[in-house]
């Protein structure tokens, strides 16, 4: 009956669990006299506290009987199970186990180098399981131990010739936007692309530049005399009646040395071209500057955040050490008879519950670590610390119209739209003014012979004006392109000056509230401390139950919690401000 009200119990409990109800199962039985509970699946997470009341339940209805725990079934302990394992030993529990990685555990627990003496009874019933045990263990080292051999020596070789980091690299966030404005691939780019930009009004300058050139050669010639007067052989006055001359003459050679030149007198859409040139070398400038400051607001964002990570695993990691200092004190009062298993049972939850988040902060603030050594385009091998922590200090609050106006006047994107509309009126004035004339000079100096020995100085110049006269339309069509173009960035400009104001007005409003965010949270840090301390003490005097302590302890993950996010979002929106008003550079990369 017990047995049967046992299993009842447990399978209600098991159905009642958000859990999987196949993650663990316990059978409560008697074997030749022995009381034997048999766990099959994995001993982790909130199944601990399953075994932890089994085992009480057991021991409860046959105080005086040895109780026998058969971990054979069991897949997975993990460190929760293994400290309620050693405290159901400590209590005279017996422990039984098959295979390598359990009997290992059990030989930790108890201390001792064989198997336990119910392990020998079990042996003499099912025969010798030690030597497959063992036999098999070697078999899987042998099996391993090549592999990982090969796997280190060729790591090692491959760190040797890689020349690895060894040295974590140590970054405050002022040393982070200057290594990555000098090796961020997006802010070399765009380096790239405004020094093409100077250079093409190099290229546009160059064309209102006189030319010159030296040049120097030799050829062999022979002329066709018929190809050149039209008739097979031509009489020549002087010559007796009958005498021709030949159909060609040649070959001779002819030998050339000297300087030819060219260039413009006047040309006014040449000109203009080179103006919108410069002015479009300038905007590529300013987009140059703007994708700086992109950059930068990417690195300080990923910086911050990478520090909201670490901040998170410290009190995480602050959360967990007070939860297991909980639960010890709530142990020690069940030992000595003045707590309760429920109230232990809790604290075991709420400790499993923090390190379950310290993981995943751990996780989080490595991952974070991993995205700001690509945005700085670091080797993936190096490690990265951050030298600096999330901080609060007291700023004035800016004025709304007066940042809108500063953003106006200093951001990069807007200066860029500018020059942009100065490229665009200068196409249209080259287009319009291409239907003036233009005048050209071009000449040369040669020393012409038929050997060099025998060179004579000879020389031309020309000079040529040109008007188009008739064109089919393109010089209007050019205009009315430029004009188009025009409505373009101008509609652009409305735009970014709509942007530039809603950044600011956004970043202020962030601003002032996580000033104040910070304040508040520091004041629940601190309540929230008093609150654990409080009913910590409560608890230890027995007053009341650990509910309260559970509860001041989410209280206080909650209020950490809470300063981080406040000290991120201040951080953060001191960023957005910066870039909203086009300070970024000046502000953080000093």
């Amino acid at each position: 009956m017990n047995r049967n009200l046992h299993r009842m119990v447990l399978h209600m409990h098991l159905l009642g669990s958000t859990a999987n109800t196949r993650m663990l199962r316990i059978t409560t039985e008697r074997k030749r006299g022995k009381l034997v509970l048999t766990v099959e699946g994995r001993l982790a997470g909130p199944w601990v506290g399953t075994l932890e009341q089994s085992w009480r339940d057991a021991r409860a209805g046959s105080p005086t009987e040895k109780v026998y725990v058969n971990l054979c079934g069991v897949s997975f302990i993990d460190p929760a199970g293994k400290t309620l394992l050693k405290e159901i030993h400590h209590q005279g529990g017996q422990l039984l186990a098959e295979g390598c990685l359990n009997q290992a555990i059990i030989r930790e627990i108890s201390k001792q180098g064989s198997r336990t003496k119910s392990e020998e009874g079990d042996g003499e019933k099912n025969g010798p399981k030690g030597t497959p045990i063992v036999f098999y263990a070697i078999l899987f080292g042998l099996l391993l131990t090549p592999g990982w051999t090969r796997a280190q020596a060729t790591g090692q070789q491959r760190n040797l010739s890689a020349n690895a980091p060894s040295e974590p690299l140590r970054l405050t966030l002022e040393q982070a936007v200057s290594l990555a404005l000098k090796q961020n691939t997006t802010a070399q780019i765009a380096q790239i692309t405004a020094a093409e930009s100077v250079q093409e009004k190099n290229i546009s300058r160059a064309a209102l530049l006189p030319e010159a050139n030296l040049s120097v050669g030799e050829q062999w010639q022979r002329l066709n005399l018929a190809a050149e007067f039209g008739v097979g052989a031509l009489p020549f006055n002087g010559l007796p009646p009958g005498t021709t001359i030949p159909g060609h003459i040649g070959p001779f050679s002819l030998f050339s040395a000297g300087v030819g030149f060219d260039g413009q007198i006047f040309d006014l859409t040449l000109f203009r071209r080179y103006q919108a040139s410069r002015s479009s070398a300038n905007a590529s400038k300013f987009d140059s500057q703007s994708t700086r400051e992109q950059v930068i607001l990417l690195v300080v964002s990923q910086y911050i955040g990478t520090l909201r990570a670490t901040a998170d695993v410290e009190a995480s990691q602050s959360r967990v050490e007070l939860a297991q200092a909980l639960y010890d004190q709530a142990a020690d009062l069940q030992h000595e008879g003045v707590g309760t298993g429920i109230d232990t049972l809790r604290a075991n939850v709420e400790l499993q519950n923090e390190k379950q988040r310290l993981i995943e902060a751990q996780a989080q603030r490595e991952t974070s670590v991993f995205g700001l050594s690509r945005i700085l385009n670091l080797d993936p091998r190096q490690q990265v610390e951050l030298a600096d922590s999330l901080s609060f200090f007291e700023t004035p609050q800016p004025e709304i119209e007066t940042s809108i106006e500063e953003g106006l006047s200093t951001r990069p994107e807007w200066k860029s739209l500018e020059q942009q509309i100065k490229v665009a009126e200068y196409q249209k004035k080259a287009s319009s003014e291409s239907r003036l004339p233009s005048a050209h000079y071009s000449g040369n100096w040669t020393q012409l012979g038929v050997s060099p020995s025998m060179v004579i100085p000879t020389y031309s110049y020309s000079g040529s004006v040109t008007m188009p006269l008739f064109t089919s339309g393109r010089i209007h069509a050019e205009i009315v392109r430029a004009n188009l173009e025009i409505q373009r960035i101008q509609q652009q400009q409305a735009d970014l000056r709509n942007s530039i104001a809603l950044d600011v007005k956004t970043s202020l409003i962030n601003l002032g509230s996580a000033r104040n965010e910070v304040q508040v949270a520091n004041l629940g840090v601190q309540l929230s401390k008093e609150e654990v301390d409080q009913a910590r003490d409560r608890f230890k005097a027995g007053v009341a139950n650990n509910i309260e302590v559970i509860q001041a302890q989410d209280s206080l993950a909650r209020a950490n919690d809470n300063q981080i996010a406040a000290l991120y979002r201040f951080n953060q929106a001191r960023a957005d401000l910066a870039r909203a008003i086009g300070q970024m550079e000046k502000v953080y990369a000093k």
